[in-house]
């Protein structure tokens, strides 16, 4: 039986070679493994979070998912543009995700924490797809990718505020 993995791309009129639109497809599956889960890390967190700063931070957390959430459907949608399948299903997520999984602490600080380890490791993984994407020739999922990487660098500040000055 074929997987999503093996499945050869579909023909686009998109002047990229063909291998290099297969790298590209595996480096955008990756990084779309890796938003589904930092998205669902991220609302873990806020369904969670308890302790004397609870409305704040479970305020902000919901703002961070709501800042992730639209890249998965970016990334996807540019999978498909390159002839790929977007491999963009929960399980599929939880399977390729490079990302460590949230513990289960209660208490905010350590959930800042860890939001701030998982943001920065998912910045990293977005400047890699960035070079990746510009030395096969894409500008346009190079560009992409620096979008996210904006915005992802701006949350992970937002977050590591709150463990800064104390």
């Amino acid at each position: 039986m074929e997987t999503i993995a093996e499945t050869k791309l579909f023909k686009t009129r998109i002047d990229i070679k063909e291998k290099n639109r297969e790298k590209l497809v595996s480096i955008l599956n990756q990084q779309l493994a890796d938003t589904f889960d930092l998205y669902s890390q991220t609302k873990q967190a806020h369904w969670n979070v308890k302790g004397i700063e609870f409305m704040q931070l479970h305020l902000f957390f919901d703002q961070l998912a709501e800042s992730v959430e639209p890249f998965s459907d970016m990334i996807a949608e540019r999978v498909t543009a390159l002839g790929g399948v977007a491999q963009g299903t929960v399980r599929m997520a939880a399977k390729g995700s490079s990302l460590k999984e949230m513990p289960n602490p209660v208490d905010g600080k350590a959930f800042v924490e860890a939001l701030a380890e998982r943001y920065a490791a998912y910045a990293a993984s977005t400047r890699k797809a960035i070079e990746k994407s510009g030395d096969l020739d894409d500008p346009t999922t190079e560009d992409l990718f620096t979008e996210i990487s904006r915005t992802i660098d701006k949350d992970l500040f937002f977050i590591e505020a709150h463990l800064q000055g104390k």
